[in-house]
């Protein structure tokens, strides 16, 4: 995509070149509107969930500029219109790097979360056996615990249906506040969190696998 942005970026340099020498400011104006709209569009394409903010700048800019052909402001248009492909490339490089690091999240909570559910569903069947619970925890807290347990998994499932949708900065913010509530559930239980490990590859491609039905 960014050959494509630096591609448009030549074009509107020699085409704007080429018009302001053999005629008037408005046809190098909205040449260059033209061509940074299609930047801008090449643009949201890519980076529009990653980035929403800098890609709501890009759209406010290319508007302005429009409105400056509109009222005959050419010279101003033309060079609004024309920095507009450079900062198209920024805001995909931007894009690029939050990506990488959404992805790198992503997978850490992954392999992560799977496990605490497991460590939680151990503790609550191993309370389920016992005659009498531990002084720190009551009844009710192990009841609570259990219903938490179905809920985690529930949400679990709804996390990768939006991770599948393609939305992954929604994604990791749902998993981490799941992961959150997981950690409450664990510290109630009287479990302690395990420590993040570095991420060992990229973020699947496909659905994580599921959490583990609870044993019967």
């Amino acid at each position: 995509m960014k050959k494509i942005i630096v591609g448009l970026a030549v074009v509107l340099f020699v085409s704007v070149s080429f018009l302001m020498a053999c005629s008037g400011g408005k046809s190098a104006a909205e040449l260059a509107i033209k061509t940074a709209e299609e930047a801008v569009n090449a643009t949201k394409a890519e980076a529009a969930k990653i980035v929403p903010d800098q890609v709501k700048s890009l759209e406010d800019a290319l508007a302005a500029a429009k409105e400056k052909v509109m009222k005959g402001e050419y010279k101003e248009a033309l060079g609004e219109a024309t920095a507009l492909a450079g900062k198209a490339k920024d805001v995909l490089a931007a894009a690029k790097a939050k990506k990488e690091e959404l992805t790198k999240k992503w997978t850490e909570l992954t392999q992560g979360l799977p496990k605490m559910v497991e460590d939680i569903q151990g503790k609550v069947d191993s309370l389920s056996k016992v005659k009498k619970l531990p002084a720190s925890i009551t009844k009710e807290g192990l009841e609570e615990a259990k219903a938490g347990l179905a809920s985690l998994r529930e949400e679990w499932g709804k996390v990768q249906q939006i991770f599948t949708s393609g939305n992954l900065v929604e994604a990791v913010n749902a998993a981490t506040s799941l992961k959150d509530k997981t950690v409450k559930i664990m510290e109630a239980l009287g479990l302690s969190a395990p420590a993040t490990a570095p991420a060992a590859a990229p973020a699947p491609a496909t659905v994580p696998a599921p959490v583990p039905p609870a044993a019967k």
